[in-house]
């Protein structure tokens, strides 16, 4: 009987694991039968953009955390794929730093090319895994959404690539309950522009804060106030911005902080992060891991070390994403089709997790956090066959980044960066990111002749 995987999601790692065991297809491999389970209707996982917040049309709670306005925060450069780039997906080189509509785009071109949708099992939410360990095989029961119908099926492998930036960590303070205004964390913010004229709170100063906190400042909030709890992001805000300790109370619409001064404020915005959250994986089954590049019980950060049957894509806090992904999507595939050889013994696994632990705390800052998972990406690369990409000079791009931020944090996205994959300089785009209020695919991809010319 042929060989069954199941992938659990269609996001940016789902999508790396299908387009993994596409290429290997393609090259005259015997895959296994691949079945894809995403709960959305269509795929693209957090790029997926709905309005919707809470709950969905079938009382599933809201997969998505992607507001209408964002950016990408980081060089285009750094998580290009090795095997479809930019310019392949738009007959050109764009700027680098694309809207969401333009990744999404890039995301969908690469996986319309590879003919994998007819793997994946649309509105289709899994509600439990169970493994067996006399069949040596998991039982994976799923939902379909439409159907309201129940149903479960037997795999070999089982691979979770349902992400982990979707259950928000949401905190109480006191007075949250008599606030005049509107309270949400950062998983349910959509629209800017529903902050034009206001004061907002930003709790936290994580890439969430710094982001949200821009867009609603670019689209006109009166005022942007973000607390921290150890230290201020320390960026040089507009005059209109400013960094407070941790907020300690509320009450009405006047908030205290820990340094005891107080401001006025119309809305709170928790920008507090997210939790790794499978309500469909028992105890024995169940990833627990803090948001770090090395995670906990995963061997080369993917394989369970409990379960090496089961497979986790995309659970590191991260610098790199797409090509990351597709890195330990191309490994997982090689595990799954014998190519490579998981080492006989658990604990020789914990102790690859140990390690990559202790090398992770040996750095100092974000230039040795980012060299360490370029090192990564480059270790599980050098076992595959996944197309060898300029990672040193991803990392370079994220090094300018960083400056780029520092010098001027409205402004960075107006820089540009040479791609890994051709070598071609990326153009500036034709408005700054600041003036750009019309993010749209269309918007985005004219040329600034074009733009001139109106």
């Amino acid at each position: 009987m042929k060989a069954r995987v199941a992938v659990i999601g269609a996001g940016p790692s789902g999508l790396a694991q299908l387009r993994a065991f596409q290429s290997a297809a393609e090259k005259g491999a015997d895959i296994p039968e691949i079945v894809c389970f995403e709960k959305q209707a269509n795929w693209g996982g957090l790029w997926n953009y709905t309005w919707r917040t809470g709950l969905d049309q079938y009382g599933e709670p809201v997969h998505g955390s992607m507001y209408r306005y964002l950016w990408s925060n980081g060089p285009k450069e750094g998580l290009e794929f090795a095997d479809y780039s930019f310019e392949e997906h738009f007959g050109k080189q764009i700027a680098s730093y694309p809207p969401r509509a333009v990744l999404f785009d890039y995301i969908e071109g690469r996986v319309k090319k590879a003919g994998v949708r007819k793997w994946i099992r649309f509105e289709t939410v899994v509600r439990m895994v169970t493994w067996n360990e006399q069949t040596r095989k998991f039982t994976v029961t799923v939902q379909d959404l439409p159907k309201d119908h129940c149903y479960s099926e037997e795999f070999d492998n089982v691979i979770v690539a349902s992400g982990h930036f979707s259950t928000p960590n949401v905190p109480e303070f006191p007075g949250f309950d008599r606030f005049n205004g509107r309270i949400l964390h950062a998983h349910d913010f959509r629209d800017a522009r529903e902050f034009t004229g206001k004061d907002i709170l930003i709790v936290g100063t994580s890439y969430s804060a710094e982001d949200i906190g821009s867009q609603c400042w670019k689209y006109g909030a009166k005022s942007v106030t973000n607390c921290y709890r150890t230290a201020p992001m320390g960026f040089n805000w507009p005059d209109n911005w400013e960094e407070k300790p941790l907020l300690e109370k509320v009450d009405i619409n006047t908030v205290t902080f820990k340094d005891g001064s107080t401001k006025r404020v119309d809305a709170i915005i928790l920008c507090t992060g997210y939790k790794h959250h499978f309500p469909f994986l028992p105890d024995d089954l169940r990833l627990r891991t803090a948001n770090r590049l090395a995670t906990a019980d995963l061997y080369k950060g993917v394989a369970y070390v409990h379960n090496p049957a089961l497979f986790y894509l995309g659970m590191q806090d991260q610098w790199f994403t797409f090509n990351m992904f597709d890195a330990q999507a191309w490994w997982t595939r090689d595990v799954i089709l014998g190519r490579i050889e998981l080492p006989s013994g658990k604990q020789e696994m914990i102790a690859d997790v140990a390690d990559r632990v202790v090398r992770e705390d040996a750095g100092k800052d974000a230039h040795d956090a980012i060299e360490y998972q370029g090192d990564y990406v480059k270790e599980l690369i050098a076992e595959t066959d996944y197309p060898s990409f300029d990672v040193d000079g991803a990392n370079e791009a994220f090094f300018e980044w960083k400056e780029h931020k520092k010098k001027g944090i409205m402004e960075f996205r107006n820089h540009s960066y040479r791609s890994v994959i051709t070598g071609t300089m990326a153009p500036a785009h034709h408005t700054p990111w600041k003036d750009a209020l019309d993010d749209s695919l269309e918007s985005y991809l004219r040329t600034a002749s074009s733009v001139a010319a109106e």
